[in-house]
């Protein structure tokens, strides 16, 4: 069987490509041919989604029908599945998986079961507003046995701040905003934090950040090689 990997970006562009780039470093390849078969779809004109998950029921609706759309024309391509390096559109991915028929791999769920797998109790989320307030994450850790917290108000103002006025504008992204939130999550007594935004996974590949984080597009980027039946290169296995 010939495996290929459907990659539904554009959510935003810079995200896509570091995801992208993620998964060739991760793929333990001496050749052309040995990485992950992979088609990109970047439809950097869907709409916002956060502002749809806090907006009307038609807002959300035009996302979800967009997601399947772009969904169904991976499928018909010849994915064998799909990978979607954008958290907060995870919102909508259950329902658009009872449409198709290859597996979404839930980049939320399996940061949850890495997390679960480390021992790990009191992760901080890092999110945009509407992964936050839909709480994606908290549900996925409650089920894997995990109380994760969340910044304080003037900290989740820095991380949006961070991922809209930083990251989506094309800036690489203020450290001293970081280490703001960074601080506001010890004082919380988290163990651990989840990059849980794809805007600061390419945040994260810029700036050096401590092991205390993980970031789940790099999670996401493993079980996608995995799921292509690629080996992952040793150095980033988890």
């Amino acid at each position: 069987m010939q495996y290929r990997l459907g990659v539904l970006g554009g959510m935003g562009p810079q995200a896509t490509n570091t995801f992208y780039q993620f998964v060739i470093d991760r793929t333990d390849a001496r050749t052309d041919q040995e990485h992950v078969d992979a088609l990109i779809l970047s439809d950097s004109g869907m709409p916002d989604r956060t502002a749809a998950i806090l907006g009307s029921e038609a807002e959300r609706q035009a996302v979800y029908r967009r997601l399947l759309a772009d969904a169904r024309l991976l499928e018909g391509a010849g994915c064998t599945c799909i990978a979607v390096p954008c958290n907060t559109s995870h919102f909508f991915l259950d329902q658009v998986q009872e449409q198709i028929g290859i597996p979404i791999i839930h980049m939320i769920r399996e940061t949850a079961r890495l997390l679960a797998s480390r021992g790990l109790k009191r992760p901080g989320i890092l999110a945009t507003d509407g992964t936050i307030r839909t709480e994606l994450y908290q549900k996925e850790f409650f089920a894997a046995g995990i109380e994760a917290a969340t910044p304080s108000r003037p900290a989740q103002e820095l991380v949006m701040s961070l991922i809209y006025d930083d990251i989506k504008a094309g800036r690489d992204g203020d450290p001293q905003k970081f280490a703001a939130v960074h601080q506001d999550l010890l004082a919380q007594g988290c163990d651990c934090g989840v990059l849980a935004c794809t805007e600061l996974s390419v945040f994260a590949d810029k700036h050096h950040l401590p092991h205390f984080y993980t970031d789940a597009m790099a999670v996401l980027a493993e079980r996608s090689v995995q799921a292509c039946r690629k080996p992952l290169r040793d150095i980033f296995v988890k």
